[in-house]
This record gives C-alpha cells, structure tokens and sequence, in this order.
C-alpha cells in the first residue's frame, strides 16, 4: 500500500515537471533578441507590430483644448495658429511612443519656426513625478501636456497609442496616424505643409 502511494505521488510530481516544462517552453519561443528580462524592448514590438491605420486629408478643423504643462502652466491648441502642429497622444510605458521621442526632438529642432509638438500624456496614473522625470531623462524639447480625459473623445476617440494628429497652419486636421512610424515618415508629412 506505501509502494502504491509512493508510485502515485511520484507519478503526481513528474506530471506537475511536465507540464512546468511545456509551459516553460512555450514562454521560451521569443527570441533572445525580443527579451529583456521579461519584457518586450521596444524595438521588438516596433518590428512585430504593424501601425493600425493612417488616413489621408480630412481637412476638419481640430478641437481646440487647453491643457496643462510640466510647469503647471495652461497651454492652447489655439497658441499654435499658423505654425504645423503635432497632436501626440503616447505614455510612458508605452514602447513604441518611446521609439518616436528621438525623431520628435530631432524634427523639432530642424523645425523650430515652423512645428511645435505636443506631447499629450495619456497616463492612466499620470502625475508630474512621474512623467516629469521620464520627459527629463529623454530630453523631451516639446510641450509635454497632461490629458484631461475629454480631449481623446474630442479627437474621435485614441483606439493606440502613439497615436499623432498631423495640423496644418490654420489648425485644420491633415493626416491622422496609428501607430509607430519613422521621422523620416513625419518629416515628409511637414514638407507636405511648409
């Protein structure tokens, strides 16, 4: 009977070890270069993920909306008439909006008279000490905006992030972007609008 009992709780165990080991091995099929700890890097789910959507002209007028700053300070949509405008929904955990921060800076230097870039946060815990020291660390050169939580309804709803609002200098809607894209994507659509 103890024999019996001793084959059954063996037979328990190596079925528990199995099915770890399937598991295991399941988890395991990332590539090493997709992993980091246990997180995907943003550079894999750039690869692996497709943008959603990109429309072309819609030519509507974007919603104006006041927000507020890193300083606290309100800044208007409005503010920014006669300049292209950036309207760019992304958060701090998100990989791909991290992805585009770079091209961002670099377009907004190139461009400083002509485009501003307005980084809208839509962090479900947003706070200034979070996102302040995130906008620090990557040298964010922009208007970093913190959402209200109408201004995503006010754009027809943000389906992903990032998610970029491309404005004309009349603050008219002229391309809508989903996704991730390259600068050398946005910087062809500001050509477009110079």
């Amino acid at each position: 009977m103890v024999d019996v009992k001793k084959a059954v709780a063996v037979a328990i165990i190596l079925m528990v070890m199995v099915i770890a080991g399937f598991t295991l091995f399941d988890n395991s099929a990332a590539s090493d270069n997709d992993r980091k700890g246990n997180q995907l890097t943003a550079e894999s789910v750039i690869k692996s993920e497709k943008p959603k959507s990109v429309k072309g002209e819609s030519n509507r007028q974007a919603p104006n909306f006041t927000l507020t700053n890193l300083e606290g300070e309100e800044v208007s949509l409005s503010d920014y008439e006669g300049r292209i405008v950036f309207v760019n929904f992304w958060a701090t955990w998100c990989g791909p909006c991290k992805a585009e921060i770079p091209g961002f800076i670099d377009l907004q230097n190139k461009y400083k008279d002509d485009l501003v870039i307005l980084g809208i946060s839509v962090d479900r815990r947003q706070t200034r000490n979070r996102v302040a020291p995130f906008a620090k660390d990557y040298n964010i050169n922009y208007p970093v905006l913190f959402t209200d939580g109408k201004i995503e309804k006010d754009y027809g709803g943000i389906n992903g992030i990032p998610t970029t609002f491309i404005l004309d200098r009349e603050l008219n809607i002229a391309q809508e972007i989903v996704g991730y894209r390259s600068d050398a994507v946005f910087e062809q659509a500001i050509k477009s609008l110079l």
